[in-house]
């Protein structure tokens, strides 16, 4: 199986998940020293430097995952940036590419190239992280958001496309899930509204029915659930991981 931005946050927790389980794991990320830190914590991971919205890097990483492993089960597609902060007049055009280039051009890029393996698979899997930004608007947030509507766009298409050939497609919705990422993001709206960061992050929980955010691991366990004979006819859905973010 192969996870994108594996090397730390919801990847990293998605490939420990999968060699925990005994399986056969690849991943890529653009921090080179995030990558060597897990390899470093587990030997066994193919892991490879590679910028998912670069086609030339993507057949790069491709051609290492087919040569060691000889075919491919388990896609996730997890790589992405959190994007600016801000209204849409302030934000640049530079800004505003790179996000939808990383975030949804780089799905379809590495499903692009996938494709001819999965379909060669007995039992093949996609799984698309999104987020709860892909069912709600998200203010100071509209490249992100749009991506992550996109994916669940994505994702939709592809389980009919991909479906005769046997391979399921979803799309996972994380919602406030606990770690450096969202402690970035907190904190690029504080400054932007003018707020603390605990003002900022007291407004998230409380937008929660749980009250509480999510862990790398919640979304790391829906990932297994949805790869293993449990999830075998589950496809062409759209599923949070968010202890029911009820808006953004």
């Amino acid at each position: 199986m192969l996870v994108t931005a594996g090397a730390s946050g919801i990847g990293a927790a998605i490939a420990a998940a999968f060699l925990e389980a005994g399986a056969k794991v690849a991943i890529c990320d653009v921090d080179e020293a995030a990558l060597d830190k897990f390899r470093a914590e587990h030997p066994d991971v193919q892991g490879v430097a590679a910028d998912v919205s670069d086609p030339e890097a993507v057949d790069r990483l491709f051609d290492v995952v087919e040569h060691t492993f000889g075919g491919l089960d388990v896609l996730v597609n997890n790589a992405g940036v959190s994007g600016p902060t801000g209204m849409i007049e302030t934000l640049s055009i530079d800004e505003i590419r790179r996000t939808i280039e990383i975030d949804l051009v780089g799905q379809l890029v590495v499903i692009r190239r996938a494709a001819k393996l999965l379909k060669q698979s007995n039992d093949a899997a996609i799984i698309n992280i999104s987020s709860v930004a892909g069912r709600f608007g998200y203010a100071m947030r509209s490249p992100y958001s749009a991506s992550k509507w996109g994916i669940v766009g994505l994702t939709a298409s592809l389980a009919k496309e991909m479906g005769p050939e046997g391979v399921r497609v979803n799309a996972i919705l994380p919602g406030v899930v606990r770690g450096a990422r969202m402690d970035r993001v907190i904190t690029a709206k504080a400054e932007a509204s003018g707020r603390t960061f605990a003002e900022v992050e007291e407004e998230y929980v409380s937008s929660i029915s749980l009250r509480r955010m999510v862990e790398p691991d919640d979304v790391a366990l829906t990932v297994l659930f949805l790869s293993s004979p449990a999830g075998a006819n589950i496809s062409g859905q759209a599923i949070g991981v968010c202890a029911n973010v009820e808006y953004l």
